[in-house]
């Protein structure tokens, strides 16, 4: 089951595995990672479902296998109600057009050998879009709808800074009117003042063109900027999802409690009590029993090690949705 109920959702994803397999020791003895353990996801035309989580919880093994770039080990994604799981050749290929992705580094995701004209236009030479006069000018179009100046169609990723070269990531994407988006960290590797450019950016144009976009974070700042709803992913597996607001008006499970009380306080003398977490990131090649998170859990009692909590919805609101066996309590 699912922690949204729209009408018809654009995406949906149901019971969402990735596993890799591993040599491990000097033996070489097979084991399995599995960075996406069960993910269950719906997300509503237009809408932006933010979903974050500390470094290698998944959350860009799900994006991926969502886009079908790495192949999910079980489970179904729908978009528009196409099932996508399974799909290879022509049919994938044509799918595609309808989802694209922004990659989190803007200096190695465009290729140094080609012109900015040539970046964007590719999406539409791959599928035989529009004559080279078309695909011409709707490069320009992009270009100018992502703030670029038109100068720009000959030059080289290198000749620009790191929010250039992510608008023209961005155009990129947009190159073949997709309704859903992976954008996979797409500012955290530029500068601050450059982030609020690109993200009103992103908001704009999902305002203008009705995208669905799965904007993927470990910033819960940024997050709060840009989400509908906010999904928290711990060793693979959603551990809380809610609206926006109610994320930071009444996060339910320990973990997110911890990651919103990290969040630093423009005021100096607001004291926020920061919730440390003992303990290491268990490794996905071996989870813990129940709970994945109770090795760092300061509520974890017996139950935790012998159930794993479902995901489900709070007594009070059903589009609150967390999984513990103890939710709300400190």
């Amino acid at each position: 089951m699912s922690p949204t109920d729209p009408a018809k959702p654009l995406l949906q994803v149901r019971d969402l595995h990735k596993h890799f397999p591993v040599s491990r020791g000097w033996l070489r003895k097979r084991a399995v990672l599995k960075a996406v353990a069960g993910v269950n996801l719906d997300i509503a035309a237009g809408e932006t479902l933010g979903l974050v989580g500390e470094s290698g919880c998944g959350k860009s093994t799900l994006g991926r296998a969502i886009l079908q770039l790495q192949k999910p080990t079980s489970g179904e994604v729908r978009l528009a109600g196409e099932l996508l799981s399974g799909l290879s050749g022509p049919a994938l290929k044509r799918a595609r057009r309808r989802m694209q992705i922004i990659f989190q580094d803007p200096f190695a995701s465009l290729s140094p050998r080609r012109t900015v004209a040539q970046i964007v236009r590719e999406p539409l030479d791959v599928h035989r879009i529009g004559t080279p006069a078309e695909r011409r000018e709707r490069v320009e179009y992009l270009l100018q709808t992502v703030g670029m100046r038109s100068n720009a169609l000959n030059r080289y990723p290198h000749e620009f800074s790191g929010g250039q070269r992510q608008r023209i990531g961005i155009a990129r994407a947009l190159a073949l009117e997709p309704d859903f988006i992976v954008a996979d960290e797409p500012v955290s590797a530029l500068d601050v003042s450059v982030q609020s450019q690109v993200l009103n950016l992103l908001a704009k144009l999902q305002d203008e063109h009705g995208i669905a976009l799965l904007f993927i974070s470990h910033d819960l700042a940024v997050i709060q900027h840009v989400s509908d709803t906010i999904a928290v992913m711990y060793l693979g597996r959603i551990v809380e999802q809610a609206p926006a607001m109610e994320i930071y008006r009444s996060p339910q499970h320990p973990y997110t409690r911890a990651l919103l009380s990290a969040i630093p306080v423009p005021d100096p003398r607001n004291n926020r009590h920061r919730i440390v977490l003992e303990g290491e990131v268990p490794s996905p090649l071996n989870p813990p029993s129940g709970c994945a998170f109770r090795s760092r859990c300061p509520l974890a009692a017996a139950v935790c090690a012998e159930q794993e909590p479902a995901l489900q919805p709070t007594v009070n609101d059903q589009q609150h949705w967390v999984a513990c066996h103890f939710p709300g309590a400190e």
